[in-house]
């Protein structure tokens, strides 16, 4: 198995005696993407600077390719860590042309034209490598960043926040470009964003941070599925908790009556728990006991989201075929259709006091 390309070994930067980012440690492997996600002020910008080298490290190290670049009292300068940087606002030079731009980092190079050339076709504006900034669109800026930082082939890669400029359609068309032009040239990368589709769409891993720590370094698919925490089950995709009963390790009782799934928790029987539903745990079903009145509903197309109120008043999200249309007020059957159950010690709980294992007291059960 090949060496982590980049790893941060309990890494904590910050100004003086407050740290804006606490106790960090992920690796990112040689061709991954990683992505670093979490509400403003989480301390996502902090970590993606000290890996540029424009922050430095109180506690902790910084190793990229088997050599330290930053730890306390130490940071190698930028230029010389053989990392690229887009920006957010692109940072292109407005004196030169799309092609000068894309060779600025490479102007010495005996193959600095041909390059350019290639570099310009990958990210499809090869047309317009005559042009100046000034006659591009957002988008066509962003590729032209992008293919100038991919032109010194660095070894990693940073993107801060390189779609926020653009509007919603092209965001989501350029964010599958990004990755498709990564993976063929093979470059590692590491980007910034609040956007949860922008992630899930570029990375191959996302950590989920807040107020400066680490909570889930995983894939978009365990993250959605299998999230560690209640705050990455919260801030990632859409759901709701419910409160519930451990009746065994792995069934719940709550008001939708009982929950069994593919894990198995080690929390002591009888324990107050939260357990999070998705909207596509919860399916239609008309010959269904269970009822739940629409309170709002929206449009999407294939699909629609209704918000539904249980009995006892709690509320719920579910994803209904968009061809049965149902008004705000209307009675509707449900059932569970989830095999998984992700849950959460309540607070207050026994569970809750319990010093957990890194696992979170939670063991995948074999479906063998």
């Amino acid at each position: 198995m090949s060496q982590p390309l980049l790893q941060l070994r309990g890494l904590n930067c910050g100004y003086h005696a407050h740290k804006v980012v606490q106790d960090l440690d992920l690796h990112l492997n040689p061709g991954d993407i990683g992505c670093l996600l979490g509400p403003s002020g989480c301390g996502k910008t902090t970590t993606l600077r000290a890996i540029a080298g424009f922050e430095p490290v109180l506690e902790g190290e910084i190793e990229l390719d088997g050599q330290v670049i930053s730890r306390a009292g130490f940071t190698l300068a930028p230029e010389k860590r053989q990392i690229g940087m887009v920006f957010q606002d692109y940072a292109l030079f407005p004196h030169l042309s799309v092609a000068e731009n894309v060779a600025f980092g490479i102007r010495k190079h005996a193959n600095a034209e041909r390059i350019t050339q290639e570099l310009l076709e990958l990210v499809k504006l090869g047309h317009l490598a005559k042009r100046y900034p000034h006659e591009l669109s957002g988008g066509q800026q962003q590729r032209v960043a992008l293919a100038r930082a991919l032109a010194p082939e660095p070894k990693l890669l940073l993107l801060d926040e390189p779609f926020s400029n653009l509007d919603g359609e092209l965001r989501r068309r350029l964010s599958h470009e990004v990755r498709e032009i990564l993976k063929t040239r093979g470059t590692s990368a590491i980007l910034v964003t609040h956007d949860q589709e922008e992630a899930f769409a570029v990375s191959d891993h996302v950590g989920v941070f807040k107020d400066g720590r680490l909570e889930q370094w995983d894939t978009p698919f365990n993250l959605y599925h299998e999230p560690l925490t209640p705050f990455v089950a919260s801030f990632i995709g859409q759901g709701y908790f419910i409160r519930g009963q451990l009746l065994s390790p792995e069934t719940v009782q709550t008001e939708l009556g009982v929950i069994r799934g593919n894990r198995a928790y080690t929390w002591a029987q009888g324990s107050a728990v939260d357990v999070l539903l998705r909207p596509d745990d919860i399916v239609p079903d008309e010959s269904s006991e269970l009822k739940a009145r629409i309170v709002g509903k929206t449009f999407l197309g294939a699909a629609t989201l209704y918000r539904l109120q249980l009995p006892t008043g709690s509320q719920l999200e579910s994803i209904f075929p968009s061809h049965a249309d149902h008004q705000p007020g209307d009675e509707v059957g449900i059932r569970i259709a989830a095999d998984h159950l992700v849950a959460f010690p309540a607070l207050g709980s026994v569970a809750a006091q319990l010093q957990l294992s890194e696992s979170a007291g939670v063991r995948r059960v074999s479906s063998n």
